[in-house]
């Protein structure tokens, strides 16, 4: 190889370096700015938009949300779908209304939280002993789920009186509503293990190159399986919150939710490719997605063009993630046959 090689070679491989930390950057902090960005011009454009009402608000309502991204997340990272969380939301509410008339209001919590992580392990067994697609597996268990929740409650709401059960989803400490306190924790909790543990560094293996990561002693479906669980936990725990929220188990609640949070932690940079993306960036889309709904109610802008604005959003996110590389890729593939074309001359 020439000297003049060898410093080519350099120079491109440092480019290529500075390229790559720029990328990860931009993507890292592209949500943020655009979620700040949105703030700003909504504080703005509406007197009504930067009132404490309103942000409690916007955090009451998608505190569920919030906490159903963050299990989201982990499936996605490590290279899966969860279709049956929708699903499972409506059931656990319902197993937790069914048991708070029978028994005290914890173990009746539990009992809704506990029915989230047995479908979540449902699917993770399904997925990874059977070999079953996570798409359709848990498309298949969610539709599942929702016809059992209709034939089970006869198509009624199941309503609860217990005022125990209802200061869950109602109550707040000072100005801030348990919902969004338990959802701070959530988001702590999930932050912390994707980033300082050793199940944190798996997801990312496993989703990134399952091979290379069982080659390196990574027990890629036992963490694939838990992260389904993690999932489901995360699903009944949204579910027994709203269901303490609006006093009643319904059969059909969170109908559309898992679109609704496969969509926004897309927008907060999970790659649906795997392998890539955090808690609160996560959050940050899920916070997004809702300015957006909170934008046009207040600036009295029809809702029909708020579906086009979120759908637009997404698909210039999922671009985005899938083209990244590729466009870098190609860009230093024609320098290096432009240079070895003129070196043949």
């Amino acid at each position: 190889m020439s000297t003049e090689e060898i410093t080519i070679r350099s120079a491109h491989s440092g480019q290529w370096r500075i390229l790559g930390r720029g990328g990860r950057l931009l993507s890292g902090y592209a949500i943020a700015l655009l979620f700040l960005l949105m703030f700003i011009s909504l504080s703005f454009l509406s007197p009504q938009f930067f009132t404490e009402r309103n942000l409690l608000n916007i955090l009451t309502q998608n505190a569920t949300v919030g906490i159903i991204a963050c299990g989201m997340a982990l499936v996605i990272i490590s290279g899966g779908f969860d279709l049956s969380v929708g699903a499972t939301f409506a059931i656990s509410g319902i197993s937790a209304a069914y048991a708070a008339q029978a028994m005290p209001v914890v173990p009746a919590l539990f009992v809704g939280v506990g029915v989230g992580l047995a479908i979540g392990i449902a699917n993770g067994v399904g997925i990874v002993l059977f070999g079953v697609n996570s798409f359709i597996a848990t498309l298949a268990t969610g539709l599942m789920i929702r016809g059992f929740s209709l034939a089970w409650t006869e198509g009624f709401n199941i309503p609860v009186r217990d005022e125990g059960f209802l200061r869950l989803g109602n109550d707040s400490i000072g100005p801030i509503p348990i919902t969004g306190l338990i959802m701070g924790i959530v988001v702590i909790v999930f932050s912390l293990i994707m980033s300082r543990s050793r199940f944190g560094r798996h997801v990312y293996a496993a989703g990134g190159n399952p091979k290379a990561a069982r080659m390196a002693g990574v027990r890629v479906d036992r963490v694939r399986l838990l992260a389904f669980a993690i999932s489901g936990i995360c699903a009944g725990l949204a579910g027994v919150i709203q269901a303490s929220r609006v006093g009643a188990g319904q059969p059909d609640a969170g109908n559309g939710i898992e679109l609704i949070v496969i969509a926004a932690v897309v927008v907060g940079g999970i790659s649906i490719m795997g392998g890539e993306g955090t808690i609160p960036r996560a959050i940050l889309g899920v916070f997004f997605i809702a300015l957006i709904g909170n934008g046009f109610n207040l600036l009295n802008l029809n809702t029909f063009y708020q579906s086009i604005v979120q759908g637009l959003i997404i698909l210039i996110a999922v671009a985005a993630d899938t083209r990244s590389g590729g466009v870098v890729h190609s860009y230093f593939d024609r320098i290096r046959r432009g240079l070895a074309s003129r070196r043949s001359r």
